[in-house]
């Protein structure tokens, strides 16, 4: 196998030997993008869900177990359930400050949105290298205008967040988007197919070219030299087509006459449809040909991998299509049926009358999992011998350190970022940002409230 190719992919040559053992030959080109996309870092955590499965995790209140949906579910009340979830948008932000902190926001949301809860409220959680630093600085005001101008659109309140500043973060920013939900948990969505029969819906946006190896060739590598090269990884964003999106699938989520819901993020079609035929232990026929696309002579290959934003995925019943059209019809999205659900396992992608790939799900959703060899940092060890009795005080005395402190971009006010995003839209904030360590939100209807905040310390 060309390894540039498996480079591109994010796969190494171990890698590519254990797909070729489990699927029992070497892989065509697509089916090769598919296990690159859904092995990848991004959406296969593989160096990191041996980790996460150390965090406690049980709880009478949890609604879905962690890592089974697009969000975690609390029930607070009787009748209402806070969904919430965060997420990174590194690298992307990274290449193209603005757009790739502003599709971290809308990605976000259609996570919360896939779960059939109403978004309530926006957070994040960032870092960057110091602000004396001019790339540092342009990366700063991008994102920061990235995530106002998504947030502010689609009428979601940003009320909370942080930022540090620090030369690990030069020229590689963490740009972490929360988003929290409320629903009524007898209304939640859930991403799976059905029974055999069913049919994949794809709603929102046309398919295009942006975004095509976000997951794989962008989220989960180091960023070296050639960064103007991945900008076409970087997703485009349209935030007024989300809050008409946001819009209908509520609508649909209040109705009932579907049986799945599942937004394409990460991977696009290939993550939302195969994970979801996982989830309920099916397989799949997909049509590319049927797929709605804004740029022309687009492969099988790109409709598959596209990452696209706006876009969501509706499993119906065969009677439910006509209700599910006449919904989405209301907010003038159309519906394209791309799909049908099996019994046998496997992802069959065609393209009209062509088959193009043929794979077993399990496989696609079962990456290898490592864990690296870790150190202790020598420097743990040294600032737990510190005296501060040794240090003698600056010449101007404590309140010069003071004076020094509060100057610190690390300490000094966030007003000038927080004063960018509309804290207010839905009338449901008490306390805004800067007034205490978390913001509290009323949920409207009710005489309950929560408080939020992100720490990333």
């Amino acid at each position: 196998m060309d390894r540039a190719k498996l480079a591109a992919l994010a796969i190494s040559n171990a890698e590519y030997e254990l797909i070729v053992e489990r699927i029992g030959r070497e892989p065509n080109d697509l089916e090769l993008g598919l296990f690159g996309s859904l092995w990848s870092e991004h959406c296969g955590y593989k160096h990191s869900r041996q980790l996460l499965a150390e965090l406690p995790s049980e709880s009478e209140r949890l609604l879905v177990a962690p890592g089974t949906e697009n969000a975690g579910a609390i029930e607070i009340a009787e009748g209402i359930a806070v969904v919430m979830k965060i997420e990174s948008h590194n690298h992307p932000s990274a290449i193209e400050p603005y757009e790739g902190a502003a599709t971290g926001v809308g990605g976000i949301v259609r996570d919360i949105l896939a779960m059939g809860a109403r978004p309530i409220a926006l957070l994040n959680s960032l870092r960057f290298g110091p602000l004396d630093d001019a790339e540092s600085r342009r990366l700063f005001d991008g994102v920061v205008s990235g995530i106002s101008g998504y947030g502010n659109c689609i009428g979601v309140p940003d009320v909370g967040g942080e930022i540090f500043f620090s030369d690990a973060y030069r020229s590689n920013p963490l740009v972490n988007a929360m988003c929290i939900g409320i629903l009524d948990p007898a209304k939640m969505a859930r991403a799976v197919t059905g029974d055999p029969g069913n049919v994949l819906l794809l709603v929102g946006a046309d398919t295009g070219r942006d975004g095509i190896h976000g997951a794989s060739g962008l989220a989960s590598q180091t960023l070296d030299e050639g960064r103007e090269e991945m900008r076409p990884t970087v997703q485009v964003g349209n935030p007024f087509l989300e809050k008409v999106l946001i819009e209908a699938c509520l609508q649909l989520a209040e109705s009932g006459d579907f049986v799945g819901l599942q937004d394409l993020g990460a991977a696009g079609l290939t993550s939302a449809a195969v994970e979801s035929a996982g989830r309920s232990g099916r397989g799949l026929i997909l049509d590319v040909s049927a797929v709605p696309r804004r740029d022309s002579g687009m492969t099988p290959y790109e409709v598959m991998l596209s990452e696209s934003q706006e876009r969501m995925l509706v499993v119906a019943r065969p009677d439910q299509v006509e209700p599910v059209r006449a919904v989405f019809g209301r907010w003038d999205l159309d519906v394209s049926q791309v799909g049908t659900v099996t019994d046998d396992g496997r992802i069959r992608v065609r393209d009209g009358e062509v088959e193009v790939g043929d794979l077993p799900v399990s496989p696609l959703l079962d990456p290898p999992s490592y864990r690296p060899a870790t150190a202790r940092p020598d420097w743990l060890d040294r600032l737990q011998r510190l005296d501060l009795g040794e240090f003698p005080l600056p010449a101007g005395g404590p309140a010069s350190v003071l004076i020094n402190l509060l100057a610190s971009s690390n300490i000094a006010s966030r007003r000038w970022v927080y004063r960018q995003y509309d804290h207010h839209v839905q009338l449901g904030t008490v306390l805004e940002p800067g007034m205490e360590d978390a913001a509290v939100l009323r949920l409207r209807g009710t005489d309950i409230g929560i408080a939020a905040a992100t720490d990333g310390n």
